[in-house]
């Protein structure tokens, strides 16, 4: 049945003034509700609709249709004998075809005062349930409230599929000092393309992406998603129990693990169904995820991000990625991420200068560009952009189940001179070197996520000796839970590329490390940084050939196992893949190939690291007592000339396991080691010399002290375990 139809022409329409006209056609008004929408007026109510495009549009009140007179521009308008404002929808036609809609000018802020008064004080730790795009019923209808936060904007549209990228209909409101800018679209639902058009300053436009978007296109393409997530978790149990025990009183031993080229071509919901059981069978307690935020560049790893609240896309869905992570949790394997607060890309549609100014980057452009990759640095003194990063942390804890932050980069961001000359740099307030903006900015980080989901860790990349980097924050330190050992990794790595004859001139290189291991709570990293770019990849850098170069690589995983301190490996490693390691194709998987010729050396490696993991969980003297200085005594520190170090962990109980690496090719005879005497017999738990490996086979079948000294065969370059019996 038609609509009844009349004409606005008996009744003037109620212009615009010409400021407010100019000012909302070329997106810088600042509240476009006070002039669209319906509005009470002498005589009734008028309606004005901006629909670029549009051949007509109607006004329809209790199913009569008014159509309203078009005043150029896309501006239509007209003014109903109405006494109050009416529930009406709109009538538009393009192309001859009309479409009712809701007119979303109609509609109260779907923000509240409170989420806009915690946004302004910078406390706002739910940020991501305040700014975005977020489908809702509001005011009864269905449809997303876009929010976004450009204080030095004139003003700011909505554009996407539904206006073909053209904004000028959808102009947003700014919701008073906030800085903040609001619009609630009826109809607009999950799966929506959309970013912001933005008037600068300087009246030219910028078309960006959400900086809080949750879902993002495929790269290259650049607009973000709107998405509501459906995901039912199933890893109860789990998050009941994580944080039962510390974290440096609990066995942590890390898989690192960069998403696209594990096994390229694989999807989250994919991955969920190897990575978890290649992961348990290999018993690693967690996976460390290079980053998965959203990135432009593929070839970064992850490392400069564009999109701080949205999986990539590349592998999949928000809620796919949550399928991973429950998948992991559900098999016993906690989730660790890489996060990089540090830095972010220049991409004229992302972040920098985001309405015009910097905005998230300092605003000195000395303090702005990060001097080592090009990118830009936060600016972590302003207390929206620090919110925006605290928030952003606890947003992959507790969206994602994430079970720990590994944050990357830390000292670039603790130093004002980090690579930087004299005269590129200004000392603080106080003359000195650090950053105490980001110092502020990493204790209330840590503070917060601690305090809002138990059980979750945060572990520094930080490659200086700044004191208390794992110190609590009540005790003025930064607040991490665990630190990456630069230094061990560094000296260790040294000793062991020397041959065999110079190391004894290098012995320190594998004591050192227990000088400062209980300054901090460590973490023992071999990551994906030191197999790459010329470095080698683990068993390449050993010297000799192929037989001493995989026994060196097993040794140095037994010293390294049994070393006070966490564990991380990087795939590829645990089945000694020679070849440094490449985005783009991923590990060498065929090495392990039953048809290939030499598969048992890798698969020995494998197993090597399969026992190393097991062991390792089920002896508390290798964890239990990590960040403390009586869980470990020395047994031979000195025998530079043999290559040996030996030494004792002890548990809480004080049941000890004793450790000896021996870097030479030779078979020791009759090697005495001076022990406690009150243990009288000992047996071998691990020795990676074991033919099972690719070893010799030389092993301590039955030991007992005698005088208070152990006597032992050294196997050629192999780390043994012993227990007492």
């Amino acid at each position: 049945m038609a609509v009844p139809t009349t004409a606005v022409g008996t009744r003037p329409v109620a212009a615009l003034d010409a400021t407010d006209r100019a000012r909302l056609l070329s997106g810088a008004h600042h509240d476009p509700h006070a002039l669209l929408g319906a509005h009470p007026v002498p005589g009734g109510v008028v309606f004005r609709v901006l629909r670029p495009y549009a051949e007509s549009v109607a006004v329809v009140v209790d199913g009569r249709r008014t159509e309203l007179r078009g005043v150029g521009d896309g501006l239509f308008s007209g003014v109903l004998p109405l006494d109050t404002i009416p529930e009406y929808l709109l009538s538009v036609t393009y192309a001859g075809h009309a479409y009712e809609v809701q007119d979303p000018y109609r509609f109260l802020p779907a923000l509240g005062e409170v989420d806009l008064h915690l946004i302004g004080e910078g406390r706002h730790e739910e940020l991501w349930r305040a700014l975005g795009a977020h489908p809702m019923t509001h005011q009864g209808v269905t449809g997303t409230r876009f929010t976004v936060w450009a204080p030095n904007a004139q003003g700011v549209r909505v554009c996407g599929d539904f206006c073909h990228w053209d904004g000028t209909a959808y102009p947003m409101r700014s919701l008073g000092s906030s800085g903040v800018w609001e619009l609630f679209m009826p109809g607009i639902g999950e799966g929506t393309p959309y970013k912001f058009d933005i008037t600068r300053p300087d009246g030219t436009h910028t078309m960006r992406a959400d900086p809080m978007a949750r879902r993002t296109e495929v790269p290259p393409a650049t607009a973000s998603i709107v998405t509501e997530s459906s995901h039912v978790w199933r890893d109860e149990e789990w998050m009941a129990e994580r944080g039962a025990r510390p974290v440096h009183e609990a066995p942590l031993s890390v898989y690192e693990v960069h998403l696209p080229s594990w096994r390229p071509g694989l999807t989250y919901r994919q991955l969920a169904e190897q990575l978890p059981a290649y992961v348990s069978d290999l018993g690693f307690t967690h996976v460390e995820l290079m980053p998965v935020a959203e990135h432009p560049f593929g070839g970064s790893w992850g490392y400069q991000v564009t999109g701080f609240y949205a999986p990539t896309a590349r592998l999949g869905t928000p809620d796919d990625f949550k399928h991973l992570v429950d998948a992991l949790h559900r098999a016993g394997i906690g989730v660790l991420m890489d996060w990089v607060p540090a830095h972010f890309p220049r991409d004229a549609w992302a972040l920098a200068e985001f309405d015009g100014r910097p905005l998230y980057e300092h605003a000195d452009p000395q303090r702005a560009a990060h001097p080592d990759w090009g990118t830009l640095e936060f600016d972590y003194g302003r207390r929206e952009v620090r919110n925006f990063l605290v928030a952003n942390a606890v947003y992959w804890c507790e969206e994602f189940h994430i079970d720990g932050l590994r944050v990357d980069a830390v000292a670039s961001m603790l130093y004002l001179d980090y690579s930087r000359e004299p005269g590129q740099w200004t000392p603080n307030e106080h003359g000195g070197r650090e950053n105490l903006d980001a110092v502020a900015f990493l204790q209330e980080m840590n503070a917060t996520v601690y305090r809002r989901a138990p059980g979750v860790m945060t572990i520094a990349e930080e490659s200086t000796a700044w004191d208390g980097v794992t110190r609590a924050t009540s005790d003025g330190g930064l607040g991490f839970g665990l630190k990456w050992n630069m230094g061990w990794m560094h000296d260790s790595l040294e000793y062991i590329a020397h041959d065999p004859v110079h190391r004894k001139y290098h012995h320190n290189e594998m004591t050192f490390s227990m000088v400062y291991a209980y300054s901090e709570n460590y973490v023992l990293p071999i990551s994906h940084d030191e197999v790459v770019h010329g470095k080698r990849s683990l068993v390449s850098k050993m010297p000799g050939d192929w037989w001493q170069q995989r026994a060196t690589t097993r040794a140095y995983l037994g010293f390294m196992w049994a070393h006070p301190g966490k564990q991380l490996l990087f795939m590829g490693q645990e089945f000694a893949q020679g070849a440094e390691w490449s985005e783009t194709h991923g590990p060498d998987w065929w090495l392990l190939d039953p048809a290939y010729p030499a598969e048992p050396d890798h698969r020995g490696v494998r197993d090597l690291v399969r026992d190393l993991n097991t062991v390792y969980r089920h002896e508390p003297a290798l964890w239990q007592r990590d960040t403390d200085p009586a869980g470990f005594t020395w047994i031979a520190g000195d025998a530079a000339d043999d290559n040996v170090l030996a030494f004792l962990r002890h548990d809480t109980d004080g049941t000890p396991l004793l450790a000896v690496s021996h870097f030479s090719p030779v078979v020791r005879h009759d090697y005495r080691l001076g022990i406690p005497e009150d243990i009288p017999a000992w047996h071998e738990v691990l020795n990676t010399d074991a033919a099972r490996y690719g070893g010799s086979n030389i092993h301590n079948p039955h030991l007992r002290a005698d005088d208070g000294g152990l006597r032992l065969t050294l196997p050629p370059l192999a780390t043994i375990w012993l227990r007492p019996t």
